[in-house]
């Protein structure tokens, strides 16, 4: 039956991964061929594994030698280099930020195309076998009508009928029809054997993609967790949380190095099943079918007539000449043999109920069903799975790229939370303007009570005396409380021996003094301060 055919042309990214060279263990080149049991194809993808496992032990060797290197050699702390290196460290974590996030996005969309086309793929099976099955059971129920049914009925007739040879004729007549049609049935091919392969292959398709979309979706998550807890342990300069986290972006390179074995291996294979895959399944259904009825299927040529053509014609008129037959018989032999109309009535339900059977066998026969779910397997497989794939490759090469930027900063940030540190310790705790002095001054106000050191004036003493002032007990009462205690002792207020920390004043007031003897000139006027009373 002729039908228009829609073309199926492999996309040009199967083209690409289809020219890749094929090679060996030992290095010798491969046939390009989908031939999944052939050892040296299986060889030529394990070659694709194992370029993966030589970029990842280049990518740990790298990442060991720069650990080494970063931790042997010793930093100038100057002040000059300080804040290059912080925002050298702050850059470094944006950028493996970034290209975490980018690498989850595209893995996520690649995900989710590689799935698509995986159950695109498994509804066009199922699609397939409820067509196989449908014409098993097409078949077998015609088949049992005719040698069953159909015969019971002439069998019960030849009695009623005994006594007129002619109408024993025309019953032996209808037997030759219906075993026309039993061997024409015979003659379809039988899909059971085809419907079991296509089940086991839907059903372990739907199962490893399960786990594989899982698997990646928990990649996807741990990829964001581990960045974001090392960003947020750059962020606090927490050391245990950065170590333990940069333990686990190493696990996640490991991961995702294997997810691009996996992935390489997966799409290269595939695109040498969608380069000709009309090849492979002729080859593999030599035992189970004729070349001629899968070509017809696969292509659905209007130059190929269908091979079930002749079947179906000789069925059609088998049926037609035995309710000829019958409609004859009710007719003729009715007024003579009342009892015979009940089976005549019969055979003919039965052959109305054939003749159903017979045009919906036609049609699931029909090389358009078919080759309509065979397209969109290819179309699932070979355009949105590999596509996927690619992306889940982009996403593996991202993501290593994002975890080993990510373990090269830990290192130097590392160093530099060391240093912070070490900074921190050099300064001295009696320092009065160390901020952790005030916060240990306030949990101790022992070590509060400093002696003041910004006292230039005192009324004890004269500036050539080496002896010492006398020792002033320094209080930790508020600023009104001396300036009341000075103002009720007679003198001015002043804040010679208020502490400086928290005080918010301005610098001491110097005062001059006339002093006797050599000394005994007047002081110019602008030098000259008011003296207290």
């Amino acid at each position: 039956m002729p039908a228009a055919r829609v073309e199926y042309i492999a996309p040009w990214w199967v083209v690409w991964l289809h020219s890749v060279p094929h090679l060996g263990l030992r290095l010798q080149r491969v046939d390009s061929t989908f031939s999944p049991g052939d050892e040296t194809y299986q060889e030529s993808l394990l070659f694709l594994g194992v370029l993966a496992a030589v970029g990842l032990g280049l990518n740990l060797i790298f990442l060991a030698v720069y650990l080494v290197c970063t931790c042997c050699c010793r930093r100038d702390h100057t002040a000059q280099t300080k804040q290059p290196k912080s925002c050298c460290v702050t850059w470094t974590a944006v950028v493996a930020g970034l290209l975490c996030c980018a690498a989850v996005g595209v893995g996520f969309y690649g995900n989710s195309e590689t799935n698509d086309g995986v159950h695109q793929l498994i509804y066009s099976l199922d699609n397939a076998n409820h067509t196989f099955s449908g014409i098993d059971e097409l078949v077998s129920g015609n088949t049992q009508k005719m040698k069953v049914d159909l015969e019971r009925h002439l069998a019960r007739l030849s009695e009623i009928f005994a006594a007129r040879g002619d109408y024993i004729q025309t019953l032996k007549f209808m037997q030759q029809m219906a075993g026309n049609v039993v061997n024409q049935l015979s003659g379809l091919p039988v899909w059971r054997e085809v419907t079991t392969q296509l089940t086991e292959l839907s059903h372990q398709t739907a199962y490893v993609e399960h786990y594989r979309w899982l698997f990646y979706l928990l990649l996807f998550i741990l990829d964001l967790v581990i960045c974001l807890v090392t960003c947020l342990g750059l962020a606090r300069r927490s050391k245990c949380l950065l170590a333990s986290m940069l333990c686990c972006g190493v696990l996640t390179l490991i991961l995702s190095w294997a997810s691009l074995a996996a992935d390489s291996a997966a799409a290269v294979g595939t695109s040498d099943f969608c380069m000709a895959p009309d090849i492979y399944i002729l080859n593999n259904t030599r035992s189970q079918l004729s070349s001629e009825v899968t070509r017809y299927y696969l292509q659905c040529s209007q130059s190929l007539s269908s091979p079930f053509q002749q079947s179906l014609t000789v069925f059609q008129r088998s049926l037609t000449t035995m309710q000829i037959q019958v409609v004859g018989l009710l007719q003729f032999a009715v007024p003579l043999f009342p009892t015979a109309e009940k089976d005549l009535l019969g055979i003919q339900i039965l052959l109305n109920s054939s003749e159903t059977s017979l045009h919906q066998l036609t049609a699931m026969l029909d090389c358009r069903g078919l080759h309509k779910d065979y397209l969109d397997a290819l179309t699932g497989i070979c355009y949105d799975g590999i596509e996927g794939l690619l992306f889940l490759g982009l996403f593996s090469i991202l993501a290593a790229m994002a975890f080993s930027t990510l373990t090269c900063a830990g290192p130097q940030a590392w160093k530099h939370f060391i240093s912070r540190d070490r900074d921190y310790d050099d300064i001295d705790d009696d320092d009065p303007f160390n901020p952790q002095a005030r916060r240990i001054a306030a949990h101790n106000p022992m070590r509060g009570q400093l002696h003041s050191f910004c006292s230039y004036s005192s009324g004890l003493g004269s500036q050539c005396s080496l002896q010492p002032p006398p020792t002033q007990t320094i209080s930790n009462a508020p600023v009104s409380e001396y300036m009341n205690q000075a103002i009720l002792f007679g003198g001015n207020p002043r804040y010679e021996n208020v502490p400086l920390i928290g005080r918010g004043s301005p610098p001491p007031t110097v005062h001059f003094f006339k002093w006797p003897g050599e000394f005994g000139r007047p002081l110019p006027k602008s030098r000259r301060s008011t003296l207290p009373a």
